[in-house]
């Protein structure tokens, strides 16, 4: 009885596309755009071969992740930091973007490369 009357509740909606549903599609082409473009405003706009700080998310005994607000973290070696025995979660650092996306849609990020970028900045400055 009380199924009965709950089906009884139920409308049928007019514009509903059942191929994009059964096709697994839970967007529609305007609703797509429009969550595609709020997600690109949300992320940072980032060049290759450009400093930007970013703050480490994890680490382990080869690598260094580092959140830069980018879609994906980067990696950095943990040679790269060597100089810096204390490096810790939530550190913020400068990382040089070499490359947005790898083979494997990574960011390729380098410490080192900020640091020497860093420094010839610093040189001209002083002449």
């Amino acid at each position: 009885m009380i199924e009965s009357d709950k089906l009884k509740n139920v409308h049928p909606i007019d514009d509903f596309d059942w191929d994009s549903y059964e096709a697994g599609e839970t967007y529609s082409g305007k609703s797509k755009e429009e969550l595609q473009e709020t997600y690109d405003q949300s992320l940072s706009k980032i060049n290759d071969k450009e400093v930007v700080m970013g703050k480490v998310t994890s680490m382990n005994k080869r690598e260094v992740v580092v959140n830069i607000g980018y879609k994906s973290d980067g990696v950095v070696s943990m040679n790269e930091f060597r100089y810096n025995p204390d490096l810790k979660v939530g550190d913020e650092v400068e990382v040089y973007i070499e490359s947005q996306e790898d083979k494997k849609g990574q960011l390729l990020l380098s410490h080192k490369k900020a640091r020497a970028s860093r420094s010839w900045e610093r040189v001209n400055e002083a002449l």
